[in-house]
């Protein structure tokens, strides 16, 4: 097996052109484990872990464009005011060894129905930033970005290059359930990000179907019944409602970590708590800031 190591982000477009099946390694927190199992032995290793243009983050236009090799340690450090909900997984994934080294465009590389970082991207309605030395940029929406289990859209020439998403405007909130406390897969997980400007509610539903997925129908519903305008308390119904929705959206399989019927239970539970934080944490900014949007007091 073949060992590169790229210097720069065009040497990387290059190596990748002319090996497409050259697997990208960015902090190896999941490829390692697998080659170490002989789970997976590819042509060669592609480390991308010396290309400086992947270690920073910008805010550009109102937006965070992210690169993917930014760590979980600084994505909670120096994001998690912006991107609370990514930052609350970020915290969930591993041991602090793992989160120094671990990325979110590892994360997206490798797919898993189970990674943490992708219920908040698709809650945060992210799009990754994907290039290839032939085609240039290619932007992917996330929710179009997980085609199946450990399969994503990229082509064989493509690399991960940055996500791009919007500072949280509203509430956001991560919650998974594992088999212990710490480093340990998701048995289910789910996010949610409130986005008020748009009157929207989005969600992120992981490790319960062949792909991470939003739960579109609850999104929906939920959008048009919450009291955006007069922020107004959550009603149980509906909150019960997105809840059902929620645990519809869900396709899950039964393995070693939990039942399908577990799962999707959990998932239910998950999706009532996290919106009535997140719709608790809305009215509550809301009451802080008097009648006509002024700081009260």
């Amino acid at each position: 097996m073949d060992f590169l190591r790229p210097a720069t982000w065009d040497d990387a477009l290059a190596a990748k052109a002319e090996r497409p099946g050259a697997l990208p390694l960015q902090g190896g927190t999941d490829v390692m484990v697998e080659i170490n199992f002989d789970v997976h032995r590819p042509e060669a290793l592609l480390d991308l872990n010396r290309v400086r243009e992947l270690a920073g983050w910008d805010a550009v236009d109102g937006r965070l464009r992210v690169g993917a090799g930014v760590p979980y340690v600084r994505l909670i450090g120096e994001l998690g005011d912006r991107l609370p909900g990514l930052a609350q997984a970020s915290r969930t994934v591993g041991s602090p060894q793992i989160r120094n080294r671990g990325t979110v465009g590892g994360n997206l590389g490798a797919a898993s129905p189970a990674g943490d970082g992708h219920p908040p991207l698709l809650a945060g309605d992210a799009v990754i930033e994907v290039e290839s030395a032939a085609r240039g940029v290619r932007m992917i929406p996330a929710a179009e970005f997980f085609v199946g289990v450990k399969r994503n859209a990229l082509e064989p020439d493509e690399l991960i290059r940055a996500f791009w998403t919007a500072p949280a405007s509203g509430p956001q909130y991560f919650s998974k359930i594992g088999t212990r406390n710490a480093m340990v897969i998701a048995v289910c997980s789910f996010a949610i990000a409130l986005h008020p400007e748009r009157r929207r509610a989005l969600t992120g539903v992981g490790s319960a179907a062949p792909t991470p997925r939003r739960a579109s129908a609850a999104e929906d519903f939920i959008s048009a019944e919450l009291d955006w305008e007069g922020r107004g308390p959550l009603p149980v119904s509906a909150a019960q409602r997105f809840a059902e929705l929620v645990r519809e959206a869900a396709s899950p399989i039964d393995d070693v970590r939990g039942t399908a019927d577990y799962r999707v239970h959990a998932l239910s539970v998950m999706a009532r708590r996290t919106l009535t934080w997140a719709w608790n944490d809305y009215r509550t900014e809301g009451s802080a800031r008097g009648p006509a949007g002024k700081e009260a007091g």
